[in-house]
């Protein structure tokens, strides 16, 4: 080749490698999206439920009487017999203290009576009253004892009354409400407080029809429970499915008694893990990364059938590492994009 003719060539060649058309500036990169999975091997499935107390009380009054005095407060642990409140109970001490004078009154005209009746056998004895006289002194006797006996029993009864002003726990346990103040007249039947016992609590889930005749003596062994804030899953001691459904949504109560010393209270939400079917809906889930949290709208980008992505709101489960599970506003198959701030960018 002609020595003259290279350098023309080459700079032919590099004018036709800058003209060629390549990335434009500024472009946004390709979208990365990913499928939305089905976990179709779950051996189990989640029901919202709640916390509740095996033993809750409601301590009310069993006589009318105005609070005096208030031991306890929303919150305190007591024990069984603690004392919790007190009620005026002057007017029943003054009652007792006179049913004890009646009694005193009695037993002196029961000793009387006694001695009187001991005198007349000893005059029988010797013929010198009738057997009239003595009939009569034995009947005064045994009146005189009949009423040392009633006035102890009414004595018993108002002292019996008069510890009614005094309320204490049932059992150990916690204060959840205080219902009255200081000044406040308490009358029978009505709330002062309410205690539960911690140590023994439960969680209560409507589960459908389908899956609660699923449980069998077999279940003991995959039931489980899940309290927020706890991480691992909990082991309930007992379990029971109650013999009535809710005829408006066909669901039955499933119990899971919780083991003793599990942080939890009664009202907090709770889910049951019970063991799943063959017919039994796959749970989805997509990255934790690719939810969108505005407010109080949580959703995901779709892609739709023309490539763009759209804003949908779903309902959250669960997240279990990198991955969230999805209660609804998803379909198996779909899928959503990675990154939400690149998919809101796309016009």
């Amino acid at each position: 080749m002609n020595a003259k003719l290279m350098p023309t060539l080459f700079a032919a060649g590099l004018l036709a490698w800058s003209a060629t058309p390549g990335p434009a500036a500024g472009a946004e990169p390709a979208l990365q999206t990913v499928a939305v999975s089905a976990d179709a091997t779950a051996q189990a499935s989640a029901y919202d439920g709640v916390v509740e107390a095996v033993r809750q009380t409601v301590v009310s009054a069993q006589v009318p009487g105005a609070v005096v005095a208030l031991a306890v407060k929303a919150g305190d642990r007591v024990k069984a017999g603690q004392v919790l409140l007190r009620l005026d109970a002057r007017a029943a001490e003054q009652q007792a203290g006179a049913a004890a004078a009646q009694v005193q009154a009695a037993r002196a005209a029961q000793d009387q009576a006694t001695k009187e009746f001991e005198r007349q056998k000893q005059l029988f004895q010797k013929n010198y009253i009738s057997q009239a006289a003595l009939e009569r002194a034995e009947a005064q006797y045994k009146s005189a004892q009949a009423q040392s006996a009633a006035q102890m029993a009414s004595a018993g009864a108002a002292r019996t009354e008069s510890g009614f002003y005094i309320v204490r726990a049932p059992y150990d346990g916690i204060v959840s409400d205080v219902s009255v103040v200081l000044g406040e007249m308490a009358m029978p039947g009505r709330p002062l407080m309410t205690l539960y016992d911690p140590q023994a609590l439960r969680i209560t889930a409507a589960v459908p029809q389908t899956a609660a005749i699923r449980l069998g003596s077999d279940s003991a062994a995959t039931l489980q429970a899940e309290l927020p804030g706890v991480g691992a899953r909990i082991k309930p001691l007992r379990w029971q499915v109650l013999p009535s459904l809710d005829p408006a949504t066909h669901t039955v109560q499933v119990r899971l008694d919780l083991p003793p010393g599990t942080a939890a209270a009664p009202g907090m939400f709770a889910r049951a893990w019970l063991p799943g079917g063959a017919g039994e809906t796959a749970r989805l889930s997509v990255p934790g990364r690719a939810v969108v949290r505005r407010a109080e709208l949580t959703g995901v980008y779709v892609i739709g059938t023309d490539g763009r992505p759209l804003l949908r709101q779903v309902r959250l489960g669960r997240a279990s590492g990198e991955q969230v599970e999805v209660l609804s506003g998803l379909a198996s198959g779909e899928r959503v994009a990675l990154d939400p701030q690149a998919a809101a960018r796309v016009p």
